[in-house]
This record gives C-alpha cells, structure tokens and sequence, in this order.
C-alpha cells in the first residue's frame, strides 16, 4: 500500500513522525540528508534558496559521450577536472550503419587518453552498474547524461541531465538550482516471497506520477522497512525514482551499505548517512511492503499500473482500454490486438525480459533462476532474454550455477547492454506483448513504428513475476503464487576483469593524444546569436497529454547517429509529427534567404504585420506541445531541434527540468502560457515576439507576443520564461552554450 501525505511532516532522532517540533521547517529541512551533501556541494556555501553544485563524478554512454567532448572541446575543455567514466552499453551492437559504432568507442578511449578519463569497453557493464560498483561514495554526488542516474540506495545522490550539464562540470563550472523541496519516503514492513523491486518501484510510480507530487523534488528513504531490504532490492527501487520525475533521491546508510563498499575493495566510501534530530520534509510516502502486490505496469507508462491480480481478474476490460488509447494515440494506422492474448480467460505474453540497470542485477537473476529450475519456458512463441548488468555479475552467476539454471530453462543470456530498455535489442514483433524488469515502457519505443503500421507492445513486471510467467508457458503470473526458497549463494564481487579491460585514466590526461574520429563524427554546425525580435513560425503542434523524448528524438535505430547532428536531426518527431523535418527545412531555407536579403512574399507580408524590419528579428522554427520532455536525459532532444533552425518551444509545463535545461543549453527558449490559454494554432502559424533579446538579458521573466496566422490576422498571447538564471539568459541571448563559452574565452 502507498500513501501520500501532501503536509509537511518531521522525523524526530529519525524513528519519529511529528507534526510539530522546537525547530521552523526552513531550520529543520537542513537536517534531512538531502541538504546535509546539497549544501556540502554548493560552491557558494551559502543555506540560500539558490545552489550551485559541483558534482564529485559523472558518467555517460555512447549515445552521449562523444557529443559532451565535441561541445567541451568547442568551449576551451583542457582536461577532465573529476572522474569521468565513459560506458559503452547503449551502441554495442556495432550492426547498424557500418562501422560507426565501434568508431564511437575508439573516439570514446582516445578521450579518456587525452583528456584523462574512464573507458569502460563495450559489454562489461550497463552505465549505473559501473558507476555503483566503481564511482558511488556515501555523501557524494554523481552527475550523468542519462535520465537514471540514481544511486541513493548507496548514498550518493545522482542527477540526470542533458550533455550541456555535464559540459558545464568539464568546465568547472555549477549546476544551478532553486533549492528543491524533500519527501520523506517511510518504509515500513517486510516484503512477502515473490515481491521484487519493481513491484514497489512500479506503486510508487503509479501513486505519484500524474498528480506531479514528487515532480523536481528530492525523495528521501528511511523507516524501519530499509532494513529488511537487501541491497539490490534498494537499488532497483531506488533507479525507478527518475519516472516519479522527482530531481534526486538519497536514503539513509546502514550496515548492508557498508557490506556492499567492503565487497567492491572501498571501505573508504562508507559513511553513516541520516537525518538529524529534528529533520522537516515538506511531504511523505508511506509505503507498507507487507501488503505489496506484485504489479504490471501496462502501455504506455510506469505508472499505468495494476496488480496482476487485477489483470487476472478482469482481463478484458484491463486489455480493451489498452487497445483504445492506442487507436486514439495513432488513429487507424496501427491495428492493435491484445485481446487475441486472452485464451481460456488467461492472458499470455509473448516475451520475457530482464535487462540493464533496473533489471540484471544478481539477485534478480538468482530468483529468477530459482524458479525456473528444472522448467523449461517452451518451444513456442514464448521467448526469454536475460542481460547480467556487469561482467563481475555475470561471473558470479557462472559460479553459482545460476546462468547454467537459465540456460537449462531455455532462457538465452547475453551480455551487458541497454539495447531492450529503449529498442535496440529484443524487439517485440507487431502486435507482440513483452513483458520486461526494465525501465520505460513509452510509445514510439521498443521498436514500434506507428506511421508504418507497427506497434509493439511493452508491460514492466519484476524479474520474479516474468520468471513465474514464464515457467507456467507464458501465461502471465504473479510470483506470489508460486513456491520457491532461493538457497544461491550470496554476490560476492570480483573487480579482477575491470582491472584488465577498463581503461582508468583519470590524473593522467596527454593532450599529445590524437583524438580518433570515424567518418560518422561530425562537429556541431554554426548557430547564430539570437537577434533583437524573434518571429517563429510553428513547425509542430501536439496536443497529446504528455510528449516524450522517445517521441521528439526517437531511440532505437537513431543511437547509431547521435555522433553525427544533422543525420541525427532527420529523425526529429518523425514518429509522431513526420512533416516536422521538412517543415523544419523549409524554414531553416527561408532564415538563410532572410540573412542574404531575399524575403519570400509571405514572410514579406508576416514582417509588415509585426512592424519590424527583417534585419533585426531572427526567424526560425518552433514547437508546442502540451507537457514535452518526459522521459530520458537526452539533449538530442533538443539539439536536433536546433540543428534544424528552432529558436524556442512553447508549452504549458516542460514534464522534466532536463528537458528544459537541454533546450536552454542550445538557445531554445523555453516559453510557457498561462493553463487557461486557448492553443488552437496551427502549423504555419507565426509567433512574434518583439524586444525578446533584451527582455532576457535584463531579467524579465514574461512577455507579450502576437500569433500571426496564415491568413493575415493578428492575435495577442502572453508568454514566460521564468526561473531563468543569469548564466542561462547569456545562453539563451547567444544562441546555444558553445557560443556562450567561445564569446568569453
């Protein structure tokens, strides 16, 4: 069961809730951890409401690194000034677009070699496993270019943001933030046999996703049930924090911590981590393992959850509704048919997966095994994947017999990689029903291609449950019902393969290094200052509730790409607004036209309504959209919007500040209207808004602006860009973060 507590609570010498206490709650929230390590990272020093942080390490993928280096080295990067580890789980494959994946990797370790970094190779671990296992430290703090980055299961508090974030720390520079509010996260019982992780990852998600509850705040785990959590039990709760969109998670340190640095050779990085005395937080969850239920998470979120026994229960109505948000997400071009999954009253899946960071850990996998010893999950439709997160984890489970368990079983077992939690690796087929202990389940993911008529269907369940599922044929079952008593031995950790095949650089930077670039690298193009005026013409309206990054940059057969921005920018919305790219284009054309002095006649037409002259005003591209940015750290989200000619977004609420970040670090203004504010414009339409150069520099946080439509007519609209800091209007004003470094160099 979870309960949200929206009022403020304090924990008293923390074992005691209390609504009231000796010390005021501004006082009294210094004392949780949360601000305990934020304060002790603010190179201000100050206990203001504005912090400026510098991280202790950071990490990134190879669908990132080598656009974070590109940006760095454009903006004066000398050397990487902390640790810097340089995974290689998300473009391991090498089979997409030649050799430009591996090249990817080759440039990755001459980076580590030049500017002194750590090369972890492809296949030896997914990028959290390597950082928990080699980077984390009780009260530290970890910045890293991909949305999951969360270790305060260990005691580290981890951020996820856009590459321009991880620039900015390559550059000794801070990572700045209103000083965020905490949530206590009270864990209270034991959970039952068959519940894992994600059972009550996915409640969590499912009880404060929508409301916005926990959105940009840090949650904080204590309570009694802490204790009776093993250590990857808290870690796979602890990654699924980024889909309650919350900033940052920590939880309070015991002696299972101090084991787990002990067992990686770093006894050095324990520390007893709790709150004070008297400790406020502005809101609670509680949440009794005792009573929970092992879940399903259904298409086309976390948080569209149920338990199994509900699915089982009502079957049809559960899978109907599945099947009509999916006609109303992409009208008549997909045909979905999950009801064909009910035989008998019974509903099957068609896959199984356990995978990455949330889902290949040790124990996940011993359960796993444990239950289907001696079955066997079928010569049928039915398939099983599992991905060990780390070669050590992999090593372990040889030794323990649990790889021989699921081989026996059927189960086939690959190497670490990231490939099935975003569609680059075990793609369900058309109308196929995945289960998965993995971390997303967004359309326009995993495969799915609805303009052509595919649609893939993806439910999150933990690694117990899709064992148990699959050992009765495919039949999805909760693992609560089964009998089973896991009796493999414990994880026990052996670093000797890192320390032949990672690369640690770091202290050792060479600039005599060449760095090694394939033909697919590409440096970024100019981008231009923004201007007096801006005039933007809108490229894409979406009023879908939510839109993710998976939908305005797709995953899957893009990641081969990211290296290379304008290949990367064809894909923009192209799954969900396929007309964007060359709408994008069109507009891109006509800006260069405006710079050399040639204006076509209805842009000739646009200026004259405004009452500007072309010189002064930038033109570019722009897209609304509801709530954008749900979903991964990518800045590819926002860069290929850029590279194609976007000068701004317009929304109601941006659904992640990563997203937000991302589109200031590349001179996208992140524009908001009022919830009351009629959007019923249309691609074509023209947004001006005049004095905006200025109005950014000099502070002002709101804006009135004019939609000019196509047929001539001109309507006023009020806009903002609030909570901007200084640094960002200067980014903002020069036209992306590269600009911002090269015009103060």
């Amino acid at each position: 069961m979870v309960e949200l507590i929206p009022h403020g609570v304090y924990l008293l010498g923390g074992k005691t809730l209390a609504s009231e206490a000796a010390l005021g709650p501004d006082e009294a929230r210094e004392n949780t951890i949360a601000y305990q390590i934020l304060r002790a990272h603010d190179v201000d020093g100050s206990k203001g409401d504005k912090l400026r942080i510098r991280f202790d390490a950071m990490v990134s993928h190879d669908i990132t690194y080598v656009g974070i280096i590109q940006t760095a080295r454009a903006s004066g990067l000398e050397k990487f000034p902390l640790p810097y580890a340089m995974t290689n789980c998300h473009n391991s494959l090498c089979a997409v677009g030649g050799t430009i994946n591996e090249d990817d990797h080759v440039f990755g370790l001459s980076a580590a070699k030049k500017y002194g970094g750590i090369y972890v190779p492809a296949n030896q671990a997914v990028i959290h496993q390597y950082a928990r296992e080699a980077l984390t430290a009780c009260g530290n703090m970890i910045l890293g270019s991909d949305s999951h980055t969360r270790y305060g299961s260990l005691g580290n508090m981890g951020v996820g943001e856009g590459g321009g974030e991880l620039v900015k720390q390559l550059l000794r520079n801070t990572w700045d933030i209103n000083a965020p509010e905490v949530v206590l996260v009270w864990l209270e019982g034991k959970p039952r046999r068959g519940i894992g992780p994600h059972d009550v990852a996915i409640s969590l998600v499912k009880a404060v996703f929508e409301s916005g509850f926990v959105k940009n705040k840090v949650l904080e785990f204590a309570g009694p049930g802490v204790k009776e959590l093993p250590i990857d039990f808290r870690n796979g709760i602890d990654v699924m924090t980024t889909e309650t969109t919350c900033l940052s998670s920590i939880w309070i340190t015991d002696e299972e911590v101090k084991n787990y640095f002990e067992m990686h050779g770093r006894p050095q990085a324990y520390k007893e981590l709790k709150p004070g005395d008297v400790a406020w937080y502005d809101a609670m969850v509680r949440i009794d393992l005792s009573t929970q239920e092992s879940m399903i998470a259904l298409p086309y979120h976390p948080s569209n959850a149920v338990s199994i026994h509900e699915l089982q229960a009502n079957p049809e109505k559960v899978l109907q509704a599945i099947e009509e948000d999916t006609r109303k997400r992409f009208g008549e071009k997909v045909h979905p048919d999950l009801l064909s999954k009910i035989r008998d009253g019974k509903v099957y899946a068609d896959q199984g997966i356990i995978a990455g960071c949330s889902g290949g850990t040790y124990d996940n996998l011993s359960e796993a095994a444990t239950i289907l010893k001696g079955k066997s999950i079928g010569n049928d439709y039915f398939t099983m994947s599992a991905y060990p997160q780390s070669t050590p984890v992999y090593l372990a489970t040889t030794r323990n017999h649990i790889a021989e368990e699921l081989l026996e079983a059927g189960v086939v077992i690959k190497p670490a990689f990231c490939g099935p939690c975003f569609g680059a690796g075990d793609v369900p087929s058309n109308n196929g029903l995945s289960i998965r202990h993995t971390t997303r389940n967004f359309p326009n993911r995993e495969g799915s291609k609805p303009g052509q008529g595919q649609i893939s269907m993806v439910a999150l369940m933990d690694a117990r449950s899709i064992a148990a599922t699959a050992a009765n044929g495919g039949v999805i079952t909760a693992a609560t019902d089964i009998e089973y008593e896991d009796t493999h031995k414990p994880y026990s950790f052996d670093g000797r393969i890192y320390e032949k095949r990672v690369y640690n650089g770091f202290g050792k930077a060479d600039l005599s290094v060449e760095l090694r670039y394939g033909p697919n690298i590409k440096d970024w193009p100019v981008m231009p200052a923004m201007q007096e005026n801006m005039l933007l013409e809108l490229a894409a309206v979406i009023h879908d509730p939510v839109t993710t990054t998976d939908e305005l940059i797709p995953s899957g057969e893009t990641s081969s790409y990211r290296s290379n921005p304008l290949k990367l920018s064809e894909f923009a919305l192209s799954r969900r607004v396929p007309e964007y790219v060359g709408r994008s284009k069109r507009i891109q054309e006509d800006d260069r036209n405006r710079r050399a002095g040639v204006l076509s006649e209805e842009l000739r037409k646009v200026f004259a309504v405004a009452g500007v002259t072309p010189e002064s005003t930038s033109f570019g591209s722009c897209v609304f959209a509801n709530k954008p940015g749900d979903g991964s750290a990518r800045e590819q989200a926002a860069s290929c919007q850029k590279v194609l000619g976007g000068d701004a977004n317009i929304c109601y609420e941006y659904a992640t500040k990563r997203y937000r970040s991302n589109c200031i670090n590349w001179g996208i203004v992140p524009f908001t209207i009022d919830k009351e504010t009629p959007f019923d414009y249309e691609p074509g339409d023209y947004v001006f808004v005049p004095g905006i150069r200025k109005a950014i520099l000099e502070g002002a946080e709101e804006i009135d602006a004019q939609v000019i439509t196509r047929s001539g007519n001109a309507k006023a609209i009020h806009l903002y860009f609030q909570n901007l800091t200084p640094a960002e209007r200067e980014i903002l004003a020069d036209g992306c973060l590269m600009n911002y470094y090269k015009n103060r160099k």
